[in-house]
């Protein structure tokens, strides 16, 4: 039986969130309106189920009065089982832009979930009436038969491979976009991560962490491949985390990036190179040359290993982004009533109404 917060010795849960709600209402913008559920439509409900509606309508944010008209272009995936995920990072970039009106997001839903594109749609448009955004629909078959199994079924949902293809999903004149994955939040102004200048002919920025075995994100069979384990003969290759990344689509159309990494996912179906979903053939391309961005953009691993999913702590240094990349999602652990300390931290960017909910069990 879980307890009444207010009775008793506070949990280190209830520390936790006290503290980081305080926190993040002190941070809020002040231009913001009020807030109210939105009906749930018949063929809503049929299509998803109950698990998925009863989202409560964001706030209003609006620009400050020093925004230029530059717009800030964003692309994530979208699905049913990540909703509620997506739904809180929009609003934690909104919430925390210094111009929020300026923020567009490329949502990219999948062609075949429980939930078609076009209810995603509505239920984002519902939630977020004033958003700019626009939805693309991923066809699997693009990338089906290029998927090898790996350590966790989750990473092999096609969705995943999604930002393989971006060059081709995105309207031509988007020229740079930020990638994030559904499992993030962020705690500061996007336009500070928008800002970051890609130098010497670099492609992508992301943070890079040098200090991992890297040798580990493939297998035997590579590193005992001379022609294949040359890839990064004159490289000084370091692990990245393929969930927050600044690109820019002129360069990556003109390198012909999606043909690059598809060789290296063919190649994984006949020689069994790596164990990962899709990060290794980024790293393949990318490693060794991409645009180092400070570590506070992507607090990454959050949500424990790939099999267990155990709790984890922040890496040490400032933050401006946190990513429950790994097994265990934040909004899962919540409703189960069995959450970890930082889980806490997202939970204020959630706007499913469950959430009353999230009492910890004794």
């Amino acid at each position: 039986m879980g307890r009444n917060r207010f009775h008793g010795k506070p949990s280190n849960g209830d520390v936790v969130f006290a503290v980081v709600t305080g926190f993040l209402f002190l941070s809020l913008p002040l231009v913001c309106f009020g807030i109210r559920s939105f009906p749930v439509n018949g063929e809503i409900l049929a299509q998803v189920g109950t698990d998925l509606i009863g989202f409560t309508e964001a706030p209003e944010y609006r620009n400050g009065v020093e925004c230029s008209n530059n717009t800030i272009h964003i692309a994530m995936t979208l699905d049913s089982e990540y909703l509620r995920g997506s739904v809180a990072a929009i609003h934690s970039v909104l919430r925390h832009a210094s111009c929020p009106e300026n923020v567009f997001f490329h949502i990219i839903a999948a062609e075949f979930d429980r939930a078609s594109p076009r209810v995603l749609t509505r239920i984002v448009r519902n939630t977020f009436p004033s958003l700019n955004f626009k939805v693309y629909i991923f066809r699997e078959d693009t990338v089906i038969n290029l998927i090898s199994s790996s350590i966790r079924v989750a990473l092999e949902n096609p969705l995943n491979y999604a930002r393989n293809y971006l060059g081709e999903i995105l309207d031509p004149n988007v020229e740079r976009v930020i990638y994030l994955d559904s499992d993030v939040v962020l705690v500061d102004d996007i336009n500070k991560l928008w800002s970051i200048t890609l130098q010497n002919n670099r492609v992508i920025g992301a943070p890079e962490y040098c200090h991992a075995n890297f040798t580990k994100y493939f297998t035997e069979t590579f590193w005992s491949d001379p022609l294949m384990s040359r890839v990064f003969a004159s490289k000084n290759p370091c692990y990245f985390n393929t969930g927050v990344m600044v690109m820019d689509m002129v360069k990556w159309r003109a390198g012909n990036y999606r043909w690059r990494i598809e060789n290296w996912m063919e190649l994984q179906r006949k020689k069994r190179i790596y164990d990962l979903g899709s990060l290794p053939p980024f790293l393949l391309v990318f490693a060794g040359n991409i645009e180092p961005i400070h570590h506070r953009w992507n607090q990454h691993g959050l949500g424990g290993d790939n099999v267990k999913g155990s709790c984890r702590s922040l890496h040490s240094g400032p933050v401006s982004l946190l990513h429950w990349s790994g097994k265990g999602k934040p909004w899962v652990r919540l409703d189960e009533r069995r959450p970890c300390p930082l889980d806490y931290l997202w939970q204020p960017y959630d706007l499913h109404q469950h959430k009353n909910q999230y009492q910890p069990l004794d």
